[in-house]
Order: C-alpha cells, then structure tokens, then sequence
C-alpha cells in the first residue's frame, strides 16, 4: 500500500527501560533508534537527564554483566552518550516524530509491541486514485492494527507458504528428526548482500520474482536461474523532470549513462542562492525576474530585467534604525547598455533571478558531476544508444538534484550470460535460494546500462536520509535582526 505517513506519539507512558526494550525495535539501522523523554530528572554517575529531554536509544547490549541500553542526549548541539540499565524505573514518553514512513517501514520498526499505532497521511506525495482504500480528500488518522503471518518452506517444494498467525493448528517441533538442509533457504537481496565478498560468484534460483516491465525485472521471473557475480557499492545521480505538475517522474541515472547533456537556465530564488551557485570556473550571469527595493541606501535595488555578474559574499556595513551595522552582502556587476555598475545585493534578499547560459558544449554525466555544483539543469542532446528506450530523451529538461550511493548486485542469465545487469538491493521485493552449481565464468558479460525510474515514495526515501552534509546551509532571515 503506497503513501508516505508520520507517526503520532503514544500518549500512555511506559514504566521502564525493559518494557521499551521489549516492545521496540532497537538496532543498527536508522529506524531502529526510537526517541522518549522521562517526566522526571534521572541521576546518573557523572550526568543528570533532565524532565522533557529527548532521549535516543541507540542499541540494547550487556555491560558489567547487566543489560543496558546505550542513549545519546544532544544538548547545546553537542552529544552525550551513557547507558540505561533495564531495570530503571520511571514515566517514559515517546517524543514526536517529524519523519514521514512508508506503511512497511512502521509495520517493521514503529509499531510497539502489544500496542496499536495511530498514524497520519502526509499530503506531501499522497495522489489518490480509484484503487486507494481511503476516501478521496482523506487527511485524517489511521489506527494501525497489525495482523502478522508466517511465511515457511515445506520439504521438496520451491515456493513459500503463508500461514496466517491466528490460525487454530497445533505445533510440534521435529527439528531433530530432520536435516536442516533438505529445506530451502529463502533469501531477500538484503540477505545476499550481506554475504561477504569472497562468497560471490553464486548461482541462485528465483523463488518469488520482482513485478516490472522495465528491464532486467521482466527477466527475473519465478523459477529462473540467475548467476549473481559480486556486491557493490555504485554513484548515481538522482533526477527529476523539469515540470511544474504532480505528474513528473524522477530518475536514478548511473555513471556509465552515454547520452550527453546541454545546460538548461536554472532559476534562484533568492541572492544567498547566488552564492551558493557561483563557481571559479565561470561568472554566473544572471537576469531578475523580480523586483526588490532595498530597505538601506547603501545597497541596491533591483528592477525586473536588470543583468548580474555573480562576484563574490561580502560585508558591508549599513545604517539600520539609526545604527550602523555589518550585515552579509553579495557583490555583482550589474550589466549596462554600454558599461559595468558595481552593486551590492543584501544576501537575505528574496527576489528572483534565471541563470544566461553561455556555455554550447555537451557534456557526459560524469563531466557535469565533476564540474559544477548540483542542483544542475540539462536536456539530452544526443541519447544513448546502448539502451533499447532513453527513458531521459523523452524529458522536456532535467533537474540533476544529487549524487547518492546506493547499494548493488551485478547479476546475468545462468543460461545464456551475454549481458549483465546491476539491481538494487533495497528497492527490489525478490527472493532467491542459493544453488550449489558451480559457475561457469567468473568474468561478467558486458553491462547494460539501466536508468531506473523511481516512485515518488521511492524518490522521497532516497533524499530523506541523504549525509546533510551535501545540502546548502540554512538560508539566512528575510530580513536583518
């Protein structure tokens, strides 16, 4: 069930660390970390928790023989980490969460439990259709009850049972009586993955395939055997439709993409953008598209047409309310009929201006990774040949938003390996069992190039936890204080 929702914190309180620990998941992973806050302050050896104090519970371990959770408190931006014995009693309630999941994440991580979850739909992708089990215009709160099942291999058989976990049957272990080994052992691509490297290549056999048109997943059907060569870590840079609807469709791009790319104007809202944007390698020549009177006379107004050459960030100083004072500025020249102006633009300034491109060459994906800073706009120019459709070409413009890592498997046809192809590991439901033919080459065929189309909860999953560290600061008050 697609839709991306946020979580409401559980207003009953929890009586200790134990029971957080029991009805929790808390593991390595980012969902794995829940945040509480205690009602009242809690003395430790070197260091007292205050009431309402966001706590995260990072991992459960044993320390000095007694089970501990390990917590981190983030207080005057710095972090403090200690552990919290099980045994610690007290009023612990779940802190708001501003992240938004997919149902699979909550049912998987942030659903306690014993307990329901009450979730809310996020507008932010939400697009209805016929096939939505909620009511049209529907923005309210769901109660999440979750029904589990097992899903189990029978003997000599491939394909995987699911067994409903209220189903009236009695149970009898007969694990001694039988080889662990005469069953199958499903595996997700998330279980491969973690194998280690020396372990590849292996063959496998699909025993639930992937649902997809696209190649390679309309290749990878049930029953088919699959030679699977290495795991690895690969660049790809996420992209959009430069379109103004809800109906653009966004890209995962690979570096060995062929097509080649003409710059398209980029538009920035404001002069701080500017800044960010400007590179040593050429002037960013820019046109407003907004007008701004300055609030100080020692800087400029702008005018709707008017032409920069993007310098430099300076400080200048100015007279606000009787006083003089040091705010940031961004220095241009300002474009006449005949001659340049020397002009300064407070960098809080909300305007709005469109790149003038000069530049008519045509680069590869690699070369505008390398040379200029993302957000980058593009068109192809000339599309790839080696794909059977470029998916790209048919774009009325690009926007190249980011360049991730993401996580690879490079697989072919056990039966006839003329080409490779590199799947995700995290965004393709497949199951596979391990087969112990041996593989006829250790060397993959040539790779295909694959542009892989995303879904919006897919797009919003891959920028969620992008490092923060590739994103341009905050920007600067609309205003000085």
């Amino acid at each position: 069930f697609l839709g991306l929702y946020k979580v409401v914190a559980d207003k009953t309180p929890y009586v200790s660390i134990e029971e957080i620990a029991r009805k929790f998941s808390i593991g390595p992973t980012r969902f794995g970390h829940p945040c509480f806050y205690s009602a009242k302050d809690i003395k430790l050896a070197n260091f007292t928790i205050k009431h309402g104090e966001q706590i995260t519970f990072n991992s459960v371990e044993e320390v000095n023989g007694t089970m501990a959770v390990n917590c981190v408190v983030v207080r005057n931006n710095q972090s403090h980490s200690f552990t919290l014995p099980l045994s610690q009693d007290g009023e612990f309630y779940e802190c708001e969460d501003d992240q938004i999941y997919t149902i699979k994440e909550i049912a998987e991580w942030k659903i306690p439990k014993c307990r329901n979850r009450i979730v809310k739909l996020s507008n932010t992708l939400h697009m209805w259709d016929s096939s939505s089990p909620l009511p049209e215009n529907f923005d309210g709160c769901l109660i999440l009850m979750p029904v589990y099942e097992v899903q189990a291999v029978m003997k000599f058989r491939k394909d995987i049972v699911h067994i409903l976990s209220d189903l009236d049957v009695e149970v009898k272990d007969i694990t001694d009586c039988y080889d662990i080994g005469s069953f199958l052992q499903p595996l997700s691509l998330e279980d491969v993955f973690e194998r280690t490297s020396k372990e590849f290549p292996v063959v496998a056999e699909i025993m639930e395939g992937p649902s997809g048109s696209q190649k390679p997943y309309n290749l990878l059907s049930t029953g088919k055997e699959i030679v699977i060569y290495k795991k690895y870590q690969a660049a790809r840079v996420l992209a959009s439709e430069m379109r103004s609807d809800s109906s653009k469709k966004h890209f995962l791009i690979p570096m060995s993409y062929k097509g080649k790319f003409k710059r398209r104007p980029r538009e920035f809202p404001t002069a701080y953008d500017l800044e960010i944007a400007r590179s040593e390698k050429e002037q960013l020549h820019v046109v407003a598209t907004k007008a701004f009177v300055s609030p100080h006379k020692e800087l400029f107004s702008v005018s709707v047409g008017d032409q920069f050459l993007v310098q430099q960030c300076q400080t200048r100083e100015v007279l606000y309310e009787g006083r003089k004072k040091l705010i940031d500025v961004l220095a241009c020249e300002q474009i006449l009929s005949d001659s340049y102006k020397k002009v300064f633009l407070p960098m809080y300034m909300e305007g709005g201006f469109v790149e003038v491109i000069h530049d008519k060459k045509q680069y590869h994906l690699s070369e505008i990774c390398k040379e200029f800073h993302l957000p980058f706009n593009v068109k192809v120019s000339v599309r790839d040949l080696s794909i059977e459709e470029d998916v790209l070409a048919a774009a009325p413009g690009l926007q190249f938003e980011e360049e991730i890592t993401d996580s690879y498997l490079l697989i072919s046809s056990a039966s006839s390996p003329v080409e490779s192809w590199e799947i995700p590991v995290y965004r393709l439901n497949m199951l596979v069992h391990l087969l112990s033919k041996d593989v006829q080459t250790v060397v993959p065929p040539v790779t295909r190039t694959t542009v892989e189309e995303v879904s919006k909860e897919e797009y919003y999953m891959l920028r969620r936890y992008e490092n923060l560290t590739l994103h341009p600061p905050p920007r600067p008050p609309k205003k000085p204080t």
